[in-house]
């Protein structure tokens, strides 16, 4: 058993922040993908003007952060304003133990008591634990929208032939 506790991150919780994140671009086969800095994050998230927010899961008896949900607000010409979870994540050797749900919960009290009308996320279509974790949340896996993405250089590169 292990004793955890949920609340919000704090600026000193970045570190393993981004420990977490790193993580979870090996477990996604991309760790090339990411190219924020604890320094950028530090800033994105408790800076004048922070743009996303997070839970963490603490060891109480540790004090180690043992998985994250981070999330920002978005807005959607239908809905209004929503909450986009970019990333939830636990270390790998803690899943299992109930963290993933209760900081999800969270999230989800959150938007509900913030009259949030919509949280929207992401997951890969081979991440089959993922897919299953969402599906007992009774969430709607959205196949028809697809996802699309802009580079830096697919940027430049846009530009330029303008």
């Amino acid at each position: 058993m292990i004793n955890y506790t949920i609340r919000k991150a704090q600026k000193e919780d970045i570190p393993a922040m981004f420990g977490l994140v790193k993580e979870l671009a090996e477990y996604e086969k991309a760790p090339q993908e990411v190219v924020t800095s604890e320094e950028q994050m530090a800033e994105d998230g408790f800076g004048i003007d922070s743009i996303f927010r997070a839970f963490v899961a603490e060891n109480t008896d540790t004090n180690e952060i043992l998985g994250m949900a981070l999330y920002y607000t978005a807005y959607s010409t239908w809905k209004g304003k929503i909450y986009f979870l970019d990333d939830i994540v636990v270390r790998e050797q803690y899943r299992k133990y109930g963290i993933g749900r209760k900081l999800i919960n969270e999230m989800i009290k959150e938007a509900y008591e913030n009259n949030i009308p919509q949280i929207r996320w992401q997951v890969l279509d081979w991440n089959e634990p993922a897919i299953k974790f969402y599906e007992s949340l009774g969430v709607f896996i959205d196949k028809e929208w697809y996802t699309c993405k802009m580079s830096r250089q697919n940027m430049q590169e846009y530009i330029s032939k303008q």
